[in-house]
């Protein structure tokens, strides 16, 4: 009996998807819910399991081709004879393996005898002959030892051939062959034979590329910075690192507390947390903060839900979840809509400072930097402090420069004294 595997239903939000990689082959076997073929949309991976049992009988489309919901993907063949076919595919797969391998090391042998014959051989001369595949054995070296230069092989191609140029042409280009050949490599670099790749944007990276290029075209973006002295966060974290770990099974991390001052400043000037929609200015009264990660495929937001509501324990616990799945390419396209403000830590790849662009249709996006010692004028006395650098990007066409100052102060001021926000002022 023949099973059909079909595209699952996509996301309203997502009209296709491109076939990212195949499990399995035609002629192999696969056991039920065994992953088969991986799609790829503008937004996630989505993992397409095997339905049943059985050899794959038919692949309908290539990697990289184009498919919507419902279209049939591949047929598996489920009958009783599917695992002795199975059993005889792989037999003969293995033998023709071990077959190439003998091929392969016979090859290899053959390349290190001839190598081993060719020593004494100019690079000049090597490039040479490799290109019109001749061997040392055809021809007399006439440099030091038998040592094979290049006007050698020029000559022996002269009595093979028509000859292409002059006995002149042929003297002087042996003669500046034997004068390059010492020189620097920036000096005498052959530009031919440079190696270039062509890849096809990922879906994921062309949405990137398209979201992060519409956020410049529609939004009016301005960044506003600030610097925050990262010492008594760093040391509430030493003093209570090792009890909070054991209490939670997690680390205290930094980002918990820049989402917790997030959502503080937020509440003090909720522009900053609304977006525009056509004519009209949607105010959000829920913090749903995005944490940039970075991914095998490229940077993902997933979203963090009511972080008004959560400890720092969830907001760290949520992190950790959500950048495993994002590695393993496992975020559902729940996972990343919807937000109503962004959190990127550029620091953690040793950013000094940057400008972060907007996640549209939100209309602020907050980035975090490196943390570095720096000497600090306080209370008229010079001290050594561990400073980091903020950067605001915000859409000026709802959010004022004065709201986006005092937004970041007001982050400054919630990082550099903590205990308000317990009692959030």
């Amino acid at each position: 009996m023949s099973v059909e595997v079909k595209v699952p239903v996509l996301p309203e939000s997502v009209a296709d998807a491109v076939i990212a990689g195949w499990h399995k082959q035609v002629g192999e076997s696969v056991k039920q819910d065994e992953m088969l073929v991986d799609l790829e949309t503008d937004k996630v991976i989505l993992e397409v399991p095997a339905i049943s049992s059985g050899i794959i009988k038919e692949i309908r489309f290539d990697v990289g081709d184009t498919v919507t919901a419902d279209q049939v993907l591949a047929i598996i063949d489920d009958t009783a004879a599917a695992s002795e076919q199975s059993a005889q595919l792989e037999q003969e797969s293995e033998q023709e393996q071990q077959a190439g391998q003998q091929t392969e090391q016979a090859q290899t042998e053959q390349r290190e005898i001839e190598e081993s014959e060719d020593v004494a051989i100019s690079p000049s001369a090597r490039k040479l002959m490799a290109e019109k595949n001749i061997h040392s054995s055809e021809i007399n070296g006439s440099g030091k030892g038998g040592r094979i230069l290049k006007e050698d092989v020029i000559e022996y191609l002269d009595k093979q051939t028509q000859p292409q140029t002059s006995d002149k042409q042929q003297v002087e280009a042996a003669a500046y062959e034997r004068k390059t050949e010492k020189l620097p490599l920036f000096e005498s670099a052959n530009l031919e034979g440079r190696i270039e790749k062509r890849v096809t944007m990922t879906r994921l990276r062309a949405r990137i590329a398209e979201r992060l290029l519409e956020a410049q075209h529609n939004a009016a973006i301005l960044t506003t910075f600030n610097e925050v002295n990262m010492k008594p966060v760093m040391e509430l974290r030493a003093r209570y690192k090792d009890q909070f770990e054991k209490e939670y099974g997690v680390k205290l991390g930094f980002m918990s507390f820049f989402v917790k001052a997030s959502v503080e400043a937020l509440k003090k000037f909720p522009a900053v947390n609304a977006s525009i929609d056509g004519n009209d200015i949607v105010y959000h009264g829920y913090y749903d903060i995005g944490i940039a990660v970075s991914g095998p495929s490229g940077l993902v937001v997933p979203i963090l839900r009511n972080t008004e509501d959560m400890t720092l324990a969830q907001i760290e616990q949520a992190i950790i979840s959500y950048a495993t799945r994002a590695n393993e390419n496992k975020l559902s396209i729940e996972d990343i809509t919807g937000g109503t403000f962004t959190i990127s830590n550029g620091g953690v790849f040793g950013s000094m400072l940057s400008t972060p662009i907007l996640n549209p249709p939100q209309s602020g996006i907050l980035g975090m930097h490196t943390i570095k010692q720096r000497p600090m004028v306080v209370d008229g006395e010079i001290t050594v402090l561990p400073m980091m650098y903020l950067a605001l990007s915000y859409d000026h066409r709802i959010i004022d420069g004065r709201e986006a100052v005092q937004f970041l102060v007001t982050i400054k001021d919630m990082l550099e004294e903590p205990s308000r926000m317990l009692i959030g002022v």
